[in-house]
């Protein structure tokens, strides 16, 4: 594919991988488990509106935001796709779960008590989810107190129990105790009445290569796995085929030999030990680079790998091209994605910058431009 010679520093969002990741996630999904897309932070940062609509057309069930705000973002977009709220709603935010027919995540019996005034006093019902905290220690209600909360919310007229779910905290790396969470979310569920249509969830993408749909779950929830980019090495859902979305590129701004015993960077953060090429690129951490690539990182320039040389400057960021000898002003650098047979990965990337996928995808600034590219440009 041409490059786009019209940015300094862009990234390229593949609608085309991102569909079909999503039907071969669905495809793996067995039978009746619904799929919640998980589309907060500007979907990871590779744009609400865009992924979204994609998401529409493809069929999923839900979406699930951080906040009101973005749910508000869905629901300009179209009607009728429930909408989960997965941090707390402030006091100032629930009118919006009225007026936009969103799912709030109640915690504790305050919070419910002030939606059930709210919902009553609106002449409505607010649909909730309750959340358990089985020992990731943040939102959710303690699991040894669920079933109170549940009786109360139960008791409540202007609230609809729409679903109850709880988060693992380490699923991509301690198999052992995700199981206690799981059996402390299940022996919870086997003690309370369970309506038809209550959406049980507490699988991630980093939970999903032990899901068993045989365990009351009946929904999962998706995010960073659609976008192609499994949450640990050689993970997948029941083996579904992903690729990635997005690819972080920047461009040669200026080439220039250096002596050795120059200091490069601020702080003089790498000291040449011989004559080096080096590549002023045209990004750095104000375009979402870690700071932290600095001396550790590498790029991808012509099919070479080029190690960040010193720190990562807010605008630039300096790399060794000396194996590159025709290097031209205005070539492509390859931050995350492809360059021929060469790939750095949204995972390498992250464990470079000492930091996870997650992190590195939101860390993407708004003032780094996103190319789109769907089926029928390709």
């Amino acid at each position: 594919m041409p490059e786009n010679s019209k940015h300094r520093c862009w990234v390229e969002i593949h609608l085309d991988a991102f569909e079909r990741n999503l039907k071969h996630i669905q495809a793996a999904l067995p039978t009746g488990v619904r799929y919640i897309a998980v589309v907060k932070a500007d979907a990871y940062g590779h744009g609400m509106p865009q992924i979204v609509r994609r998401l529409m057309q493809s069929g999923v069930d839900s979406f699930a935001v951080a906040n009101t705000r973005e749910a508000a973002i869905i629901r300009e977009m179209g009607a009728g796709w429930p909408i989960l709220i997965l941090g707390p709603v402030l006091p100032e935010e629930a009118p919006d779960l009225i007026r936009d027919d969103l799912t709030a995540t109640v915690c504790d019996l305050l919070e419910a008590l002030r939606l059930n005034q709210l919902a009553q006093s609106n002449n409505t019902t607010l649909k909730v989810h309750l959340k358990i905290d089985t020992g990731m220690g943040r939102l959710g209600v303690w699991h040894e107190q669920a079933i109170d909360l549940y009786d109360a919310i139960r008791a409540m007229p202007a609230l609809k129990l729409d679903g109850i779910y709880t988060h693992f905290s380490c699923a991509d790396s301690d198999p052992a105790f995700t199981e206690i969470q799981r059996q402390r979310f299940l022996a919870i569920l086997n003690n309370v009445e369970l309506s038809n249509d209550c959406v049980i969830h507490a699988d991630n993408s980093a939970g999903l290569d032990s899901f068993s749909a045989n365990r009351k779950f009946n929904a999962v929830r998706v995010g960073l796995l659609q976008f192609g980019i499994p949450p640990y090495p050689k993970s997948a859902l029941a083996g579904a085929s992903v690729e990635p979305v997005l690819h972080f590129k920047a461009r040669v701004g200026l080439i220039k030999t250096l002596p050795a015993g120059t200091g490069i960077s601020y702080g003089q953060s790498h000291l040449l030990q011989e004559q080096t090429t080096v590549a002023i690129l045209t990004a750095g951490y104000a375009d979402g680079l870690p700071y932290s690539l600095g001396n550790t990182g590498e790029v991808l320039i012509r099919e070479h790998r080029c190690p960040v040389l010193g720190r990562v400057t807010m605008d630039q960021t300096i790399v060794d091209v000396s194996a590159i000898p025709d290097l031209e002003v205005g070539d492509v650098a390859v931050f995350i994605g492809k360059d021929g047979t060469e790939e750095i990965s949204a995972n390498a990337f992250s464990i470079a910058a000492q930091t996870i996928p997650w992190d590195a995808l939101c860390s993407i600034s708004k003032r780094v431009t996103r190319v789109y590219y769907t089926p029928r440009e390709l």
